[in-house]
């Protein structure tokens, strides 16, 4: 059959709150333009984030109910340590309440002034936690990652010549660590070849240099290797999680993508030292070794949203249905960076607005116009969430300017997704009459959050 359907039925159902537009415009301008302040139940399709979103089954909540809330040694560990390192073969396992408290403990105890790390593409809060511990984070993506309009396989790739030359600038005694974010998701959702995984993993050996996964949505990036590069057709897709796993050094994970779960994290290692001084700051922040800020009940159901995860009428389900988004708006002419990635589609901004310079963000345009239109909240992943500023104040500008609409796990329905696409084919028509922001509030850091705006 070629229809593809959800691998699932529907046991529990929420009711979305209607509102007209006369109510979202003056919610937005409470909110100072910015979609992160608007209170949940004003909206209608929620694609801020795909980040602990999902749907949970029957199986994860009956997992919670199995939940040991022993403080030191509970059996619901145990299975998720078991869970995890069937996937990623790491010696330690420690558990965090979510992927950024993971990020913050490596980066504390490996960085410092004088302290650089390379990735693909770092992510806002991985970003965030490598600048406050006094290190500078570099992202080295592939060309091809570079341009939205031009199709290829694993646009996630990092380029190793640039790695190379990075390590070299800097010495090999200054970057104690470089991370793979698979997939790439400020480079659009896109994945990262097992061929570039490889690779990077032979320039870290070459210097002595760790290598990390930032594991977020590992099992997509497995999928699109499946269906995409050659030699992987046969293999099932929890051999190639695990041959994925097995060219890191170890991995940061926010569990709360996807391990299908609301909330919780790891942090996996192989190096005993370093692994003691992980665990002795996760005591300090976040709790005891064996539960890391997370209830028993939360680990139950990571270990089985992992089993889940993994299973193919699932990830087929999940990669066509962000596919089937895309070509609705691709069709109708609205840019997106091509092909559509795991996770979420992204939005040209530059090419959807070119009437709107960076310096007036028209990212953060198209996702207030969203929300003005169709009560669809998304979320701007360009010069406002990435963008510096020079010496003299003057905004140095994203190299992409995108919206991002994820898409959380096992939520919504064909109909919803037919709705999103009705909704942003109707903003790209009337595209001309959009205006640019500027930034009236920010924080010193991670500013998206919390920044408030007016109209140019």
């Amino acid at each position: 059959m070629k229809t593809i359907i959800e691998p699932f039925k529907i046991k529990s159902v929420e009711q979305i709150r209607f509102t007209t537009e006369e109510e979202r415009k003056k919610i937005i301008e409470d909110a100072g333009f910015n979609p992160f302040l608007i209170h949940a139940e004003d909206v209608l399709i929620d694609l801020l984030t795909d980040s602990g979103t999902s749907a949970m089954s029957s199986d994860q909540w009956a997992g919670i109910m199995r939940g040991d809330e022993s403080y030191a040694g509970a059996k619901s560990f145990y299975t998720f340590e078991n869970a995890v390192r069937k996937i990623t073969g790491d010696k330690f396992i420690i558990p965090t309440h979510q992927g950024r408290a993971a990020e913050k403990i490596i980066f504390s105890i490996l960085g410092g002034p004088g302290k650089h790390f390379a990735s693909n593409t770092f992510f806002d809060t991985t970003r965030a936690n490598v600048e406050f511990s006094g290190s500078e984070a570099h992202d080295f993506l592939c060309e091809i990652g570079k341009h939205p309009e031009q199709r290829a396989p694993f646009k996630g790739d990092m380029d190793i010549e640039a790695l190379d030359a990075f390590i070299k600038k800097y010495g090999k005694e200054n970057i104690p660590l470089v991370v793979l974010t698979v997939t790439n998701n400020s480079g659009g959702g896109q994945p990262v070849s097992m061929k570039n995984i490889r690779e990077v993993k032979e320039v870290c050996k070459k210097y002595g240099i760790p290598l990390f996964l930032d594991a977020c949505r590992f099992a997509e990036n497995a999928y699109f290797i499946k269906l995409r590069e050659e030699g992987y057709s046969k293999k099932s897709v929890l051999e190639i999680v695990q041959e994925m796993f097995s060219y890191a050094d170890g991995s940061t994970m926010s569990a709360k993508k996807d391990a299908l779960v609301n909330i919780g994290g790891w942090l996996s290692l192989n190096d005993d030292e370093l692994a003691m001084k992980c665990r002795n700051l996760l005591i300090v922040t976040e709790g005891f070794t064996t539960y890391g800020g997370l209830a028993g009940r939360d680990l139950e159901a990571i270990a089985q949203g992992l089993e889940e995860v993994v299973d193919e009428h699932y990830l087929q389900y999940r990669i066509r249905s962000t596919e089937y988004l895309g070509e609705k708006l691709i069709n109708a002419g609205v840019p997106i960076i091509e092909p559509p990635g795991g996770h979420a589609i992204y939005i040209d901004a530059k090419r959807f607005l070119p009437h709107i310079k960076p310096e007036e963000y028209p990212g953060q345009s198209i996702v207030c116009e969203l929300y003005v239109e169709g009560g669809i909240r998304a979320v701007e992943i360009g010069s406002v969430m990435f963008g510096k500023y020079d010496n003299n104040g003057k905004l140095i500008p994203s190299i992409m300017e995108l919206v991002r609409l994820a898409i959380p796990r096992r939520v919504y329905t064909q109909s919803h997704v037919d709705y999103v696409a009705e909704v942003v084919i109707e903003v790209f028509k009337n595209r001309d009459k959009l205006k640019g922001y500027k930034i009236i509030y920010e924080a010193p850091m991670l500013r998206h959050f919390t920044a408030k705006f007016k109209p140019v």
